[in-house]
Parts: C-alpha cells; structure tokens; sequence
C-alpha cells in the first residue's frame, strides 16, 4: 500500500504513456464520501484549460511525474458530487473530532494511491507551529464551516 499526499503531488507534471506532457496537478477531487476520486490537471495551453481525471486513469506515481493511460483528455469533467481540496477551500479550514474537539487547520491529506482512501490528515495550529498527523478509519463529514472526523478506533 503506498501513501500520497496531496502537497507532494501539487504542481507535479503528467505524461501520457507515449512521453506527451498535457499539464500539472492542481487539485485533488473528493467525493462527498470522503474518498479522493482524481485530480484536477492544468493543461497547457495559451488559455488555461483544465480536466478532471480519474484515479483508476493513472498508470503510475514517479517522484517526478504521474503517467496516465488516457491520451484523450478533452472531455473530462469533474464529478458534480465532488469537492476539491484548494477550489472548495477545505485546506485551511478547521478540523474538529466527532467529540467536538479541536484539532487545528487541514493542512494536507494522507490517501491511498490505488483506492483513494484518506487515511490521515495533517493538521497546524499556525503558521508558526508543527504539524500533527490525525489518523481516521472513517469517512469524514464537509460542513459549511468546519470537516469532522472521526478519531476513535472503530
């Protein structure tokens, strides 16, 4: 099981599996369930175009690139049940357990490459302090305001 987060693949550049560079990582996409479901690409272009693609598009994760399947990347959509991570704002808001605790400003996501399971979130209290890594085995709740998360072991 190999572990992504989201801050080391912003900004990486993706391939198609004949070598063609088509843009960077912008964004991930999380479904209202709470799984990462694929990333926004920025292609370039004169205009900025963007596409949404799917996890089970990627043929693999390098340390300095993603190489995808599809050649064809035109039409893809992002899933209208979906959240983004920079888009929706949900980096930077706070995170608070099931049991109304605190426990500080979303400053990453832990998530399975293959299934796209977040795992762990990476938590501050500021711009000052250390970052926590807060574990769940659930999925959490997006709220207007504030992300819960379950912390209990179930």
């Amino acid at each position: 099981m190999t572990l992504r987060t989201f801050s080391l693949l912003k900004g990486m550049p993706v391939f198609t599996l004949r070598g063609e560079r088509i843009g960077t990582v912008h964004d991930l996409t999380i479904s209202e369930s709470g799984q990462v479901t694929g990333m926004v690409i920025h292609q370039q272009a004169l205009f900025k175009r963007a596409f949404h693609l799917q996890l089970a598009d990627i043929s693999s994760y390098g340390q300095d690139g993603i190489v995808i399947k599809l050649n064809d990347t035109t039409t893809r959509k992002m899933p209208a049940d979906s959240i983004c991570l920079t888009k929706d704002e949900l980096l930077g808001r706070m995170l608070f357990s099931e049991m109304g605790e605190e426990l500080g400003l979303l400053q990453d996501v832990y998530f399975k490459e293959q299934m796209g399971t977040i795992i762990a979130y990476e938590t501050t209290d500021g711009f000052f302090s250390e970052s926590t890594v807060i574990q769940s085995k659930q999925p959490p709740t997006f709220g207007k305001d504030t992300i819960i998360v379950s912390v209990n072991e179930q």
